[in-house]
């Protein structure tokens, strides 16, 4: 083991995990494949048991959490994505409930351990710098309370700064593998996306910061924003509808409080258009999530405009976001960390917008949450609400006026059903929505 750059496989550098050991992995599109290869390799030779790995969402394969691997490797992640999803549901894996802003802490604080941290960094600049580039997450948190730091090195990590940038000195192992970093296209926006997104696009205001997730509705909405102005960007994570924007001036931070001038974010799932785009960009930083999640952080933005989905909501306002029944789907994410901050900002806004139905043609407006749903937004939490149909504020209204409210941006198809379950629930005096 040397601190001076000297590269080894990824063969050597994972003889160093030990039965019983638990492993970070960097997240998104920069997850380590070839120390996840080698590191299976380890297990399907017998030489390991017990190894717990944790990470946040990941995209690529994940064959530690196959079946086979039962009694080797238990995957116990922060957020499920779709390559761990049938593992969490069939028990082979399982997922730990936090918001997103916290998982940090669960290394610091040593509720979770960690021995081995897995990143995947940019080639070390002449001052000796590397950069955790599009992933910066809990690694920091991983890096400071491991005992050992394996490190890819990987050409196609961009050199992003902020707190993604440190000094290869905390770096125990280098291991070289130049496999581009995955990319991730997103559908064009449908007629249900574009509507969502326009009624999303109408509560935004001039000089509001912004959050929101990856995927078309996100798109959809920042393509209603070309005529704002001075918008700023402090998100987890951010794709390719941000950069439109930038280059068109909407997008410039000019009055933001904290990062004034600055895109904010701990990760980043897009094309290489954006891996292209954060590289040695000083317009952007890369930090720690505990930092881009922290409600008391994102609170000081003034305007500050979350917008978040969810799988389904109640009459009452309760939103699930991270399962389906009681089957696990995603993870509460960093919903509540900007709910709460955006509800707290002077002018801000908390918004969850969803299209009305699933692509299936089910409700996704129901009475009340399917058994077994897990509620990530509380009735408490709540402001506003968002789908093709328009958008509806139940901050500080009663139930049945929620009720009321939330009917009226369901699908029409199942506006009576509502009605009638709000009738039952409320008693004989509950007013109809007008139609």
């Amino acid at each position: 083991m040397a601190k001076s750059y000297t590269p080894v496989t990824a063969e050597e550098a994972v003889k160093v995990v030990k039965s019983g050991d638990h492993i970070h992995l960097s997240a998104i599109g920069n997850a380590p494949q070839c120390l996840i290869q080698a590191l299976c390799e380890r297990g399907r030779q017998g030489e390991l048991k017990d190894v717990h790995i944790h990470h946040f969402h990941t995209e690529g394969p994940a064959p530690y959490s196959d079946p086979e691997f039962e009694g080797v490797f238990f995957h116990e992640g922060f957020f499920i994505g779709a390559n761990v999803r049938k593992s969490v549901q069939a028990g082979y894996s399982d997922y730990i409930p936090v918001f997103l802003g916290e998982a940090a802490r669960l290394y610091r604080e040593h509720y979770v351990p960690c021995d081995v941290a897995f990143i995947q960094v940019c080639p070390p600049d002449e001052h000796g710098y590397v950069s955790l580039g599009t992933s910066v997450d809990a690694s920091l948190a991983a890096m400071e309370v491991c005992k050992t730091v394996i490190a890819v090195v990987n050409k196609y990590v961009p050199r992003a700064f902020g707190q993604a940038m440190f000094h290869m000195s905390k770096i125990d192992y280098f291991v070289e593998d130049d496999r581009p970093l995955i990319e991730k296209f997103y559908e064009a926006p449908n007629e249900t996306d574009i509507a969502i997104g326009k009624n999303c696009a109408a509560l935004i205001e001039d000089g509001a910061c912004l959050q929101m997730g990856i995927g078309s509705l996100p798109n959809a909405t920042l393509a209603c924003l070309g005529n704002h102005k001075n918008l700023g960007v402090h998100t987890e994570m951010f794709a390719d509808g941000v950069i439109d924007l930038v280059e068109k001036g909407v997008i410039n931070g000019a009055e933001k409080v904290l990062d004034r001038g600055k895109i904010v974010s701990t990760f980043l799932l897009g094309s290489n258009r954006v891996y292209n785009f954060v590289d040695n960009n000083p317009e952007v930083l890369m930090q720690d999530v505990a930092y881009t999640n922290d409600p008391f952080i994102i609170a000081q933005q003034p305007k500050m405009t979350a917008i978040n989905s969810a799988i389904e909501i109640d009459l009452t306002g309760q939103v699930c976001a991270d399962s389906i029944g009681v089957k696990q789907f995603s993870g509460s994410g960093g919903q509540i960390d900007f709910v709460y901050g955006a509800s707290r900002s002077k002018g801000g806004k908390a918004i969850i917008a969803m299209p009305s139905m699933t692509k299936k043609g089910k409700s996704k407006v129901v009475p009340t949450l399917t058994p077994g749903a897990s509620v990530v937004t509380t009735r408490f939490h709540i402001h506003w609400f968002v789908t093709e149909f328009g958008a509806v504020d139940l901050y500080g209204k009663g139930m049945e006026e929620r009720a009321r409210l939330i009917t009226s941006v369901a699908h029409p198809s199942v506006r009576e059903d509502l009605e009638k379950a709000a009738f039952e629930r409320f008693g004989s005096h509950y007013r109809f929505v007008t139609k």
